[in-house]
């Protein structure tokens, strides 16, 4: 029996991908050619992990009658299934749209939907939800493929017509619907974008109907994937969900050179894991005194220049001699401020700098074996084969 390329139903336990993408007679791998629509759930990003599946409801309590369906690149929306047909994760369904119906694959059932809905701040109890019309059968699937291959040429042909308009946009991504009535542009741009004309031309070229739909330039990278400066894939495209605001002064938090370069993301904006270990950073900055904070001592007044925040430590120097920083622990700089507030300064911060002990014993340099000569391998000394000969004729006389 032959698995069609269309369905991925075996999953293989080794790479986590589905039946069609193991390697071929060749040792080059087949590919399932599903674009990241993989009903396994072994191919896709953002995948879902329903632990609360091999959980038995009570016998009084009816399944949860609501499922989210997955679409293009991570695009999930919510389901009624008043059908009541036995979905599971993985399953192709024909679902409801604004007109036809649309192609997807169930990402998520049971009562952890419930959970999801609440989280998006979705009412569980809406009865106005689409509708799940049926499983999706061959026919809808071939439908589906062959508007999946129209994507790629009908965006470069988008873009060329964008481009001879004139428009300051980028057009980033095309999604057809399922039954191939209608597709969605989506775009960037930094300003307002007057597409009226730009519509017109779309649908007398493509006769079809278009929506289109702008996205930041987050949403767009998180949409198109890539690698990042550490690289593993980007977060946005693999578990990140939602974007929070990220700020300059979480790389100066963290003391990060201020380089444009090295701060911005493939999307062009500040890189989101810059939020990662902020709170590690300012929990630790707590305990440190502000970086304008000057100390008074008798021998002068004394200003922060650098701090280690793992190693606990603080480099002041003095207004008079600022080339000359001294190191200092962040407890001994703690007891120096808290002399200051109780006006018993302190005579100097030499008098708080550890010294490390000298080394007694003092360690000769070897040579051994003349390793540091350069000409140790030149041996000039050596006859040659000639004089060898030489003296083996002279001995035999």
């Amino acid at each position: 029996m032959q698995i069609d390329s269309r369905e991925c139903v075996n999953i293989n336990i080794n790479n986590m991908g589905c039946g069609s993408c193991q390697t071929a007679e060749n040792g080059l791998p087949k590919g399932c050619k599903n674009n990241g629509n993989c009903s396994s759930g072994g191919c896709e990003k953002l995948s879902v992990f329903d632990w609360l599946a091999n959980m038995q409801l009570p016998d009084d309590q009816k399944p949860f009658d609501k499922v989210e369906v997955r679409f293009k690149n991570g695009r999930k929306d919510f389901f009624h299934n008043k059908e009541e047909l036995s979905l599971s994760m993985g399953d192709t369904v024909a679902t409801e749209a604004q007109s036809g119906h649309d192609i997807g694959i169930v990402s998520l059932t049971g009562e952890l939907v419930k959970v999801q809905m609440k989280k998006k701040k979705v009412n569980p109890e809406r009865d106005d939800l689409p509708v799940i019309y049926r499983k999706a059968n061959q026919r809808d699937l071939d439908k589906w493929h062959e508007c999946q291959k129209r994507e790629e040429p009908v965006k470069k042909q988008a873009r060329e017509i964008a481009i001879a308009l004139k428009l300051q946009m980028k057009i980033s991504d095309v999604e057809f619907q399922g039954d191939g009535t209608k597709a969605i542009f989506y775009y960037t741009a930094e300003s307002r974008v007057d597409f009226r004309q730009l519509i017109k031309e779309f649908a007398r070229t493509f006769k079809i109907r278009i929506e289109m739909k702008q996205v930041g330039y987050r949403q767009e990278a998180s949409r198109l994937g890539g690698i990042g400066s550490c690289g593993r894939e980007l977060c946005c495209s693999t578990w990140l969900t939602d974007f929070r605001t990220v700020k300059t002064s979480a790389a100066r938090y963290q003391q990060l050179s201020l380089n444009p370069q090295k701060l911005a993301g493939q999307c062009g904006k500040l890189k989101c894991c810059l939020n990662y270990e902020l709170d590690m950073y300012q929990e630790s900055l707590r305990a440190f005194p502000k970086m304008d904070k000057k100390i008074i001592t008798q021998k002068g007044k004394a200003v922060c220049q650098k701090i280690d925040i793992f190693k606990k430590k603080l480099w002041y120097a003095y207004l008079e001699d600022k080339n000359n920083w001294i190191e200092l622990d962040l407890e001994d700089v703690q007891e120096i401020i808290k002399a200051q507030k109780e006006e018993k300064y302190v005579a100097s911060l030499e008098d708080f700098v550890q010294t490390e002990p000298e080394k007694s014993e003092a360690v000769d340099f070897e040579d051994a074996a003349g390793q540091d000569s350069l000409t140790r391998f030149d041996h000039k000394n050596r006859p040659n084969k000639k004089r060898r000969k030489k003296r083996k004729k002279r001995k035999k006389q």
